[in-house]
């Protein structure tokens, strides 16, 4: 599938719009935060992930993946044989740390499973079904349409169902843009391609290696954030007029205490039946239709 590049002008949103929506978000009574301190994440990971997704998209064997390596092309995740450690695949997990990759290793038979068998030489690299954007492109999008950015931040999720689906609501809804991150998170994968319906090639999707730290950035830029939790203030309460952010958290454990302590408030749906939750698309449909009703009128 062709890459979809978003040729936008890149922009500081640090200027004169971004300054007139933070001094709105001020003005309402909510205040001002303070900033909160920095986390990094480790570029290797030896963790396992979950690799419930198509096998295209994948490029195996070591010639080929130093090619990919070498390329322009968006790369979400390089396998690599668990003990394998010798000769050029020493040299090509340098190449992905160097830039950025998630590097995961993973067990010789989930290698040939999603190799289809074929010699993979102990590497596989997982390259992205649509290309990136930055943060700074959503925040562009939403300032050449004259809105206040609608941005959507999933913070870990591995089901590419639920991506897709997620990124189905986000762009109903008219949010500019999608935030993932770079580790333990699905990447743009064709089944995540395919449960969007079409959705992925209309929406702005950034990848990021580290969602707090990013959380942080956009409050500097005037957006304020809010993470889908159980124990906050009913959505419908909520005031997301203005340029917001809103967190949803992955399957089994929700939106991460560390991404909770970066955000400016928890924004809820009540239950009333007997289960605890919704599924996590089904709750971004109704907190998102809620953002965008509140914003359009």
């Amino acid at each position: 599938m062709e890459n979809k590049k978003y040729d936008q002008k890149k922009k500081n949103f640090s200027g004169k719009g971004a300054k007139s929506f933070t001094e709105r978000r001020n003005s309402d009574g909510r205040g001002n935060r303070a900033d909160a301190g920095k986390y990094q994440n480790n570029k290797y990971s030896s963790h396992e992930s979950e690799m419930n997704e198509e096998n295209s998209g994948i490029v195996i064997g070591r010639n080929a993946v130093r090619e990919l390596l070498k390329s322009d092309r968006e790369i979400d995740k390089l396998l690599v044989q668990r003990g394998e450690r010798e000769g050029s695949i020493v040299v090509l997990v340098a190449m992905a740390v160097d830039k950025g990759i998630p590097v995961v290793e993973t067990d010789k038979q989930k290698l040939d499973a999603i190799s289809g068998f074929a010699p993979h030489q102990g590497v596989i690299a997982m390259a992205s079904e649509k290309e990136y954007c930055t943060v700074e492109d959503i925040l562009a999008i939403a300032e050449e349409r004259g809105e206040a950015p609608l941005i959507v931040i999933a913070d870990g999720l591995t089901d590419p169902y639920n991506l897709g689906a997620l990124i189905r609501c986000a762009e109903g809804a008219g949010a500019h843009g999608i935030i993932i991150p770079k580790r333990r998170s699905v990447g743009l994968t064709p089944l995540v391609s395919k449960s969007s319906a079409g959705a992925i090639e209309h929406m702005a999707i950034a990848k990021v290696s580290n969602i707090a730290n990013t959380i942080i950035e956009l409050k500097e830029k005037g957006v304020w954030t809010y993470a889908a939790e159980a124990g906050g203030k009913p959505y419908y309460e909520t005031n997301f007029k203005g340029p917001c952010a809103l967190v949803f958290g992955s399957e089994g454990n929700g939106v991460s205490q560390i991404v909770i302590s970066k955000c400016d408030a928890i924004t809820s749906i009540p239950m009333y039946g007997k289960v605890n939750s919704f599924n996590v698309s089904t709750a971004a449909s109704v907190i998102l239709c809620e953002a965008a009703r509140q914003n359009k009128n």
